[in-house]
């Protein structure tokens, strides 16, 4: 299992083939896959019109990748986060990208340029066989860790620009959650366990690596704009 960068390319070796359920561009639901990529873009290669999914296509084939699951970011892929948890015997192990410039609050919907689209792309990989109901568990657990990470990070929409427009009913403190474009990949040997709850022990190992991976990428990209600016 090792993590290579070449950019524009990350690549998240899983070691052997996996089971792998995402929402990824290229290959979503459930696959089988060796590795999970990452593709920084710039905006030079992404237009309002473009085929985004065709576009990644071309490339991975290029790459002679058709066979991974591959994400789109516009983070630069050096700033990549790694952190590992073991629990009980039950490792996961969570490569993620942290870009925050697209960043949206549950609920609401926030109108930006095309051009500054960011996301947070994680990829967690298990050590312990689940089912497909486990791995879909284990998905929102990913997605659970994430939002935490981002809510204790603080980032109010309104520093981030755009317009807010559709928003829920109620009030909320306008932090942001996520980005309106977040993609999550998790990989795990098949297996017969059902269950990756917060419960669980390979539940508190997911949540724990991806949270402390996303808060650091978080604050990198914080530290990051803050410099630029």
């Amino acid at each position: 299992m090792t993590v290579a960068l070449n950019r524009p390319w990350l690549s998240f070796d899983l070691g052997q083939d996996m089971q792998v359920l995402s929402w990824a561009l290229n290959r979503p639901g459930f696959v089988t896959a060796r590795r999970i990529l990452w593709r920084e873009v710039r905006n030079a290669d992404l237009s309002e019109t473009l085929d985004a999914r065709a576009w990644l296509c071309g490339e991975l084939a290029g790459l002679g990748a058709q066979d991974a699951v591959a994400f789109l970011t516009s983070r630069d892929v050096r700033r990549f986060q790694k952190s590992e948890a073991e629990v009980d015997g039950m490792c996961a192990t969570c490569v993620a990208t942290v870009g925050l410039s697209n960043a949206e609050r549950v609920g609401m919907r926030v109108v930006r340029p095309h051009d500054a689209w960011g996301t947070i792309n994680i990829a967690v990989r298990l050590s312990h066989g689940l089912s497909q109901a486990g791995l879909i568990e284990a998905l929102t657990i990913i997605a659970e860790a994430r939002t935490a990470a981002i809510l204790d990070v603080a980032l109010p929409l309104e520093s981030t620009g755009g317009t807010a427009t559709g928003l829920a009913t109620g009030t909320g403190t306008g932090l942001a959650t996520g980005t309106g474009t977040d993609c999550i990949a998790v990989a795990a040997p098949v297996g017969t366990d059902d269950y990756a709850g917060l419960h669980t022990a390979v539940g508190e190992a997911i949540g724990a690596t991806v949270y402390r991976a996303t808060l650091q990428g978080a604050h990198e990209w914080l530290a990051d704009r803050q410099h630029v600016s």
